[in-house]
């Protein structure tokens, strides 16, 4: 049988399942299948495929789940202009087995260089249940998070041979479609759009990052490794009382050679309230710091991990208010996001992290 070819989900075929078995290792024939459309992704379309088999085998999954372009025009050409599927599919090609981190198994994938259609099949992993933004995590969810945080940034801690990938942000070979200028009109653009929304603090923020902020520095001053850069509950699968492990981390889109505290920054800014966050977060940068040496990194210091932190608080800011504007509007999305806003804006005073702009 020959190797699958890319192909949207209407496309797809018994045929064509049957030969992603194949390409994993599995020697079974699917007779049919149903297909429906799984999680909340505004960049990407997943679905899942449960099958009915002619011929079954030990090892023979019951289901796949699917990742393809949007099927909305402006979240694809978001998708392709930013190249966060061909970036997505190399990073289960060339990096996954070796970043440490918990993330399904890739049956199949492939992506048109030219054009960046892509396809990306993947073990279903419910039971485990996908995160949401909108409700957050338990503290004790979070810390296991961080652990994984903690093993992503450790598998390629100072490893400049990211640099020779042009898929990976942050790296010299990397495009820059982002500009400080279309940054600056995307702002002004979501002011207006979302005026009513906005709080004053944010908008101060906001204004200030527009003016002062280049998106595509690389803070080569800083450890560079390993980063998801989209780090937060709704790319994540979490464990249920039926199975699934602890955390799976999905979507990898937006991976860069960057400074890991920023995924930290991230994720904390969003993923539990700024209450949550000020009780907590003394205690979760330790246990953080804890799993970077104990896999290995040294000469960075807890003091270093605090100030990384802090500047890395704006990475949450901007994809909020960016994306907001560059994928298909939907009424969680606009809820989403000005959740991950709101929730930088504390983070980002309460550490005074205007004074690195």
């Amino acid at each position: 049988m020959t190797k699958p070819d890319i192909r949207r989900p209407k496309d797809i075929d018994a045929r064509w399942l049957t030969a992603v078995l194949r390409e994993g290792g599995v020697d079974a024939d699917v007779k049919s299948f149903t297909a429906k459309n799984v999680g909340t992704g505004q960049i990407g379309e997943s679905v899942r495929f449960v099958f009915e088999y002619a011929r079954d085998v030990e090892g023979a999954p019951r289901s796949l789940v699917g990742k393809f372009p949007s099927p909305g025009d402006e979240s694809r050409a978001a998708g392709v202009s930013l190249g966060n599927y061909w970036r997505e599919v190399n990073f289960y090609r060339h990096l996954a087995s070796s970043a440490l981190i918990s993330t399904p198994r890739c049956w199949f994938t492939d992506v048109d260089d030219a054009t960046h259609e892509f396809v990306l099949m993947m073990d279903d992993l419910a039971p485990a249940e996908q995160g949401d933004q909108l409700k957050g995590v338990s503290i004790a969810t979070a810390g296991i998070v961080i652990d994984e945080a903690a093993k992503l940034h450790a598998s390629h801690w100072g490893d400049d041979s990211l640099d020779d990938y042009a898929w990976v942000n942050n790296t010299p070979k990397a495009a820059r479609p982002i500009t400080p200028e279309m940054v600056k009109a995307i702002w002004q653009g979501f002011t207006m759009q979302y005026a009513e929304r906005l709080t004053p603090e944010a908008r101060h923020i906001g204004e200030r990052m527009v003016e002062t902020y280049d998106v595509n520095r690389v803070r080569n001053d800083r450890p560079r490794c390993l980063t998801h850069n989209d780090f937060r509950p709704d790319n994540m699968m979490f464990g249920t009382p039926a199975g699934g492990k602890p955390v799976t981390v999905l979507d990898w889109q937006s991976i860069a050679y960057s400074v890991g505290a920023t995924d930290v920054a991230y994720f904390l800014g969003g993923a539990i309230t700024p209450e949550e966050r000020r009780a907590n977060e003394t205690a979760l940068l330790d246990r953080y710091h804890t799993g970077l040496v104990s896999r290995g990194v040294k000469n960075y210091t807890r003091a270093e991990l605090v100030t990384d932190y802090a500047a890395g608080s704006f990475q949450l800011f901007l994809t909020a208010f960016f994306a907001a504007m560059v994928v298909t509007r939907t009424a969680r999305g606009d809820d989403m996001f000005f959740c991950m806003l709101n929730g930088a804006t504390s983070q980002i005073m309460d550490h005074d992290a205007l004074r690195f702009l």
